[in-house]
Protein backbone atom coordinates (compact mmCIF):
# COMPACT_ATOMS: atom_id res chain seq x y z
CA UNK A 1 0.00 0.00 0.00
CA UNK A 2 1.44 3.34 -1.03
CA UNK A 3 1.32 5.93 1.68
CA UNK A 4 0.96 9.67 1.47
CA UNK A 5 4.07 11.65 0.52
CA UNK A 6 6.62 12.66 3.11
CA UNK A 7 6.01 16.25 4.18
CA UNK A 8 8.55 18.88 5.14
CA UNK A 9 7.95 18.41 8.86
CA UNK A 10 8.46 14.63 8.64
CA UNK A 11 11.68 15.09 6.68
CA UNK A 12 12.92 17.49 9.36
CA UNK A 13 11.89 15.10 12.16
CA UNK A 14 13.54 12.12 10.47
CA UNK A 15 16.67 14.19 9.87
CA UNK A 16 16.81 15.24 13.54
CA UNK A 17 16.06 11.71 14.75
CA UNK A 18 18.83 10.08 12.68
CA UNK A 19 21.36 12.79 13.65
CA UNK A 20 20.59 12.16 17.31
CA UNK A 21 20.40 8.35 17.01
CA UNK A 22 23.81 8.07 15.34
CA UNK A 23 25.35 11.08 17.07
CA UNK A 24 26.27 12.47 13.68
CA UNK A 25 25.38 16.00 12.57
CA UNK A 26 26.45 15.24 8.98
CA UNK A 27 23.43 13.00 8.34
CA UNK A 28 20.90 14.53 5.94
CA UNK A 29 17.50 13.29 4.84
CA UNK A 30 16.73 14.48 1.32
CA UNK A 31 13.19 14.00 -0.03
CA UNK A 32 12.70 12.19 -3.30
CA UNK A 33 9.35 11.61 -4.97
CA UNK A 34 6.31 10.60 -2.98
CA UNK A 35 6.91 8.62 0.22
CA UNK A 36 10.65 8.15 -0.34
CA UNK A 37 13.79 9.98 0.75
CA UNK A 38 17.54 9.45 0.45
CA UNK A 39 19.83 9.48 3.46
CA UNK A 40 23.27 11.03 3.14
CA UNK A 41 26.24 11.33 5.45
CA UNK A 42 27.99 14.37 4.04
CA UNK A 43 28.05 13.75 0.27
CA UNK A 44 27.78 9.97 0.66
CA UNK A 45 24.40 8.47 -0.30
CA UNK A 46 24.06 5.66 2.24
CA UNK A 47 20.50 4.44 1.83
CA UNK A 48 16.78 5.00 1.37
CA UNK A 49 13.95 5.95 3.67
CA UNK A 50 10.33 5.12 2.93
CA UNK A 51 7.13 5.95 4.75
CA UNK A 52 4.63 3.19 5.40
CA UNK A 53 1.00 3.33 6.41
CA UNK A 54 -0.66 0.55 8.39
CA UNK A 55 -4.16 0.97 9.79
CA UNK A 56 -3.66 4.71 10.13
CA UNK A 57 -0.30 4.26 11.87
CA UNK A 58 2.58 5.89 10.04
CA UNK A 59 6.04 4.39 10.26
CA UNK A 60 9.29 4.63 8.32
CA UNK A 61 11.94 2.24 7.19
CA UNK A 62 15.58 3.06 6.51
CA UNK A 63 17.21 0.56 4.15
CA UNK A 64 20.90 0.25 3.38
CA UNK A 65 22.47 -2.29 1.02
CA UNK A 66 25.93 -3.60 1.96
CA UNK A 67 27.82 -5.79 -0.53
CA UNK A 68 30.21 -8.31 1.01
CA UNK A 69 31.21 -9.99 -2.24
CA UNK A 70 31.88 -13.63 -3.01
CA UNK A 71 34.84 -14.38 -0.72
CA UNK A 72 33.49 -17.02 1.71
CA UNK A 73 36.33 -16.41 4.17
CA UNK A 74 35.10 -12.88 4.92
CA UNK A 75 33.62 -12.86 8.40
CA UNK A 76 30.49 -10.70 8.21
CA UNK A 77 30.42 -9.40 11.80
CA UNK A 78 33.80 -7.58 11.89
CA UNK A 79 33.39 -6.35 8.30
CA UNK A 80 29.87 -5.03 8.91
CA UNK A 81 30.97 -3.50 12.22
CA UNK A 82 33.75 -1.59 10.48
CA UNK A 83 31.50 -0.63 7.56
CA UNK A 84 28.65 0.76 9.67
CA UNK A 85 31.01 2.49 12.10
CA UNK A 86 32.77 4.11 9.16
CA UNK A 87 29.60 5.12 7.31
CA UNK A 88 27.91 6.64 10.36
CA UNK A 89 31.15 7.80 11.99
CA UNK A 90 30.11 6.15 15.25
CA UNK A 91 32.37 3.67 17.06
CA UNK A 92 29.56 2.50 19.37
CA UNK A 93 27.75 0.65 16.59
CA UNK A 94 28.02 -3.10 16.97
CA UNK A 95 26.76 -5.98 14.87
CA UNK A 96 25.93 -9.22 16.68
CA UNK A 97 24.78 -12.67 15.65
CA UNK A 98 21.21 -13.71 16.42
CA UNK A 99 20.50 -16.82 18.45
CA UNK A 100 19.21 -19.65 16.23
CA UNK A 101 19.26 -17.47 13.09
CA UNK A 102 21.93 -17.65 10.39
CA UNK A 103 20.16 -15.55 7.73
CA UNK A 104 20.43 -12.28 9.65
CA UNK A 105 22.37 -10.23 12.19
CA UNK A 106 21.36 -7.45 14.58
CA UNK A 107 22.81 -3.96 14.89
CA UNK A 108 23.00 -1.90 18.09
CA UNK A 109 24.38 1.40 19.27
CA UNK A 110 25.59 0.59 22.75
CA UNK A 111 22.61 -1.29 24.24
CA UNK A 112 20.01 0.32 21.95
CA UNK A 113 18.64 -1.96 19.23
CA UNK A 114 18.90 -0.37 15.78
CA UNK A 115 17.71 -2.93 13.30
CA UNK A 116 18.33 -6.17 11.48
CA UNK A 117 20.80 -7.02 8.71
CA UNK A 118 19.21 -9.59 6.41
CA UNK A 119 21.50 -11.82 4.36
CA UNK A 120 20.79 -12.20 0.64
CA UNK A 121 22.76 -14.63 -1.50
CA UNK A 122 22.87 -14.14 -5.23
CA UNK A 123 25.26 -15.99 -7.55
CA UNK A 124 27.48 -16.77 -4.57
CA UNK A 125 27.72 -13.12 -3.54
CA UNK A 126 26.69 -12.04 -0.07
CA UNK A 127 24.71 -8.87 0.41
CA UNK A 128 23.35 -7.61 3.71
CA UNK A 129 20.27 -5.42 3.78
CA UNK A 130 20.30 -3.24 6.90
CA UNK A 131 16.75 -2.28 7.89
CA UNK A 132 16.14 0.29 10.60
CA UNK A 133 12.47 0.73 11.49
CA UNK A 134 11.41 4.16 12.75
CA UNK A 135 8.07 4.65 14.47
CA UNK A 136 5.97 7.76 14.69
CA UNK A 137 6.61 7.86 18.45
CA UNK A 138 10.39 7.88 17.84
CA UNK A 139 9.99 11.18 16.00
CA UNK A 140 7.80 12.74 18.66
CA UNK A 141 10.50 12.48 21.33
Amino acid sequence: ARSKPLNVQEIRQLDTYLKKLFGNQRIRVVPESGDAAKVFVGEDDIGDLTAEEDEGERSYNFRMVIQLGADPTIQPVPVLNAYLRGKFDNQDIRVVTRPKKTDSLEAYIGEEFLGVLFLEMEKGRRTYIFELPILDVDLAE
